[in-house]
């Protein structure tokens, strides 16, 4: 069997296309990433009739399917690994520190709103949402959790609330037993009372009006993502961030990441199993 052509990914092209999907998402490719890019793409010029990566960065700029080729390259990309239960020092800060100081704070409105951003396939929301519901006194609550994404077809996938074993890798068997059912064709189904309380929409992080648009948040969870922006990027998602968060509010980040040399909006706190960022309360004059 023959081999199927590859074309050429010259280091302009790189780079041109490289700098404009940073400004469209902040995602950052090294120049390590270049292999990655000219094996991945090809599949993007053969179904668009491209000869070759120049006529490809002119499509991105000017067509009018440009917006959904983006979406294309952003899940050729990116990598979407998760699972429940993921990090479980965080999981039990929110748990047995966070919810129950919402619930307190919040006992007037009866509201609360956590954003799990990126959501991926879905774990990471429906994970809150069992665990608020264990809690058992978020009973006639308003209970609203936003998981989004820029790709696509995760959110797709997170819709279907779906999941294989390996999903399940850090899950114990009560919450399997309770929140969970097994399809007949195959794989596992979150409960809908679990899957109900998550709203699952498509959203960049970089776009700082749609981010406006969220409701202001108690909690928000951006783990491993800052990882793959560049600086100024970063900087930009983390005050979106900031903007579409409460005040006293929290934000977790992943286990490797942190604001240092990012932004000084935030104030660290120690908690008992975790370290987190909250956006400071203001101080007003009665």
């Amino acid at each position: 069997m023959f081999e199927e052509e590859i074309i050429p990914l010259s280091e302009d092209a790189f780079r041109l296309i490289r700098d404009y999907l940073s400004d469209y998402c902040g995602l950052y490719f090294d120049e390590k990433s270049k292999p990655i890019f000219e094996r991945r793409l090809n599949r993007r010029l053969k179904l668009n009739h491209l000869k070759d990566f120049r006529e490809y960065y002119r499509l991105l700029l000017y067509d009018l399917k440009r917006d959904e080729e983006l979406q294309a390259i952003v899940d050729i990309l990116t990598v979407n690994e998760t699972y429940f239960f993921r990090g479980e020092a965080q999981m039990a800060a929110f748990r047995d520190e966070i919810l129950p100081e919402i619930k307190e704070k919040n006992k007037g409105t009866r509201t609360i709103n956590i954003w799990s951003a990126p959501c991926s396939t879905g774990e990471e929301p429906y994970t809150l949402a069992m665990l608020i519901l264990e809690d058992g006194g978020f009973s006639g609550w308003d209970i609203n959790i936003l998981g989004s994404d820029i790709s696509q077809r995760v959110i797709t996938s997170a819709r279907r609330g779906i999941y294989k074993e390996t999903s399940f890798r850090a899950t114990e068997e009560y919450f399997l037993k309770k929140y969970f059912k097994n399809e007949d064709g195959g794989g596992t189904r979150i409960a809908d009372v679990a899957k109900n309380l998550v709203n699952l929409n498509l959203l960049n992080l970089f776009d700082s009006y749609k981010t406006r648009l969220v409701n202001p948040m108690d909690v928000i969870f951006c783990r491993n993502l800052l990882i793959y922006f560049s600086q100024t990027a970063r900087e930009k998602v983390v005050t979106n961030l900031y903007n579409s968060l409460k005040e006293g509010g929290y934000l977790l980040l992943g286990a490797s990441e942190s604001l240092m040399n990012i932004t000084t909006l935030f104030k660290l706190k120690h908690l008992k199993n975790d370290i987190v960022y909250q956006k400071p309360v203001r101080f007003r004059k009665i």
